[in-house]
């Protein structure tokens, strides 16, 4: 090996690899390593000899530094193992409290649970490279993405928020005052949770555009996020128009035949029409030029869906 070569660089780039493959038990097994910290089990043997106790003082060594330095020096090897979960640390310096669900805010410091609670367990598998994805109209695709809870829970803070518009042209929320397609809803950011959301379409929703539409680098970026809210008493459908993206995703939020009637949206070029949608599924499809559609008429009860106009 040269010092400063290009086999430096990639021993470097081999061992952080296989470091991350550990951290995220892509690899599972038990390695013998020359330094451990933070959290450690020791055999009782080990602690009642006093040969091979452990000695936290060695030099000007932190204490972890000086016990692992006594213990090669004193011929008792260390390992590492992730072979069985033995929980995980949560960070607990950022939780909101002012929220109606404050979990749905820890994506990013508590990601491990985050995930649990509210990322469905199909995402992963619909993501894997082998997996054909549903297409129920052309460049129309269906994702797993979210967890019931999650779709439960965010309708509960838009009710808990109460800013719903009114669903006319007038729209002081967005810039010039008018809206041309009007819906009866509600935007992220006046939930606060507009950072949170693009959070989450550059890390969940991104990669599910990017395995479909191959060729597209997806930034993710979106102007409008927001929550529609479908009733026969109020705003029961939409109007045939283009979106204003380069695609398009539409969450549905809760159950049809059970909390609503109808509904659906109907791809006017292809006459292919997606009804019954599954909650927590999200609908993905071209904005401009090639899908203009319309929102299919709520008959009973209220439909919630979630939208995004991603890479306007």
């Amino acid at each position: 090996m040269v010092v400063g070569g290009g086999e430096v660089r990639s021993c470097h780039h081999i061992v952080t690899h296989r470091l991350l493959q550990v951290i995220y038990e892509v690899l599972r097994g038990i390695w013998n390593v020359p330094y451990i910290t933070g959290v450690y089990v020791i055999k009782k043997n080990i602690l009642e000899n006093t040969e091979t106790r452990p000695n936290y003082i060695y030099r000007l060594y932190d204490a972890d530094m000086a016990m692992a330095t006594n213990m090669r020096n004193k011929g008792v090897f260390m390992y590492v193992s992730n072979l069985e979960d033995y929980g995980h640390l949560i960070e607990p310096e950022y939780f909101p409290t002012k929220y109606l669900h404050n979990d749905m805010w820890q994506m990013k410091a508590n990601k491990k649970d985050w995930e649990h609670r509210y990322i469905s367990p199909l995402y992963w598998k619909a993501l894997g490279p082998s997996f054909l994805n549903q297409m129920p109209c052309p460049d129309v695709y269906w994702f797993p993405i979210f967890t019931t809870r999650f779709c439960k829970e965010l309708v509960e803070q838009a009710n808990d928020n109460g800013g719903w518009s009114s669903g006319g042209n007038k729209d002081p929320r967005l810039a010039g005052g008018y809206e041309n397609v009007p819906t009866v809803d509600i935007h992220m950011n006046q939930m606060e949770f507009e950072q949170e959301w693009l959070w989450i379409l550059r890390h969940y929703v991104k990669p599910l555009a990017e395995k479909v539409y191959l060729g597209y680098d997806s930034d993710a970026r979106a102007i409008m996020n927001f929550i529609v809210r479908y009733r026969p008493t109020e705003q029961s459908f939409l109007r045939p128009h283009h979106d204003s993206s380069t695609y398009t995703i539409n969450v549905a939020l809760n159950r049809p035949h059970i909390d609503y009637e109808g509904g659906g949206a109907h791809f006017i070029r292809y006459n292919c029409s997606v009804v019954d949608t599954k909650v927590g599924w999200a609908l993905m499809h071209p904005g401009r030029l090639t899908h203009y559609h319309e929102g299919l008429r709520t008959t009973n009860g209220t439909r919630y869906i979630m939208v995004s106009f991603i890479d306007p």
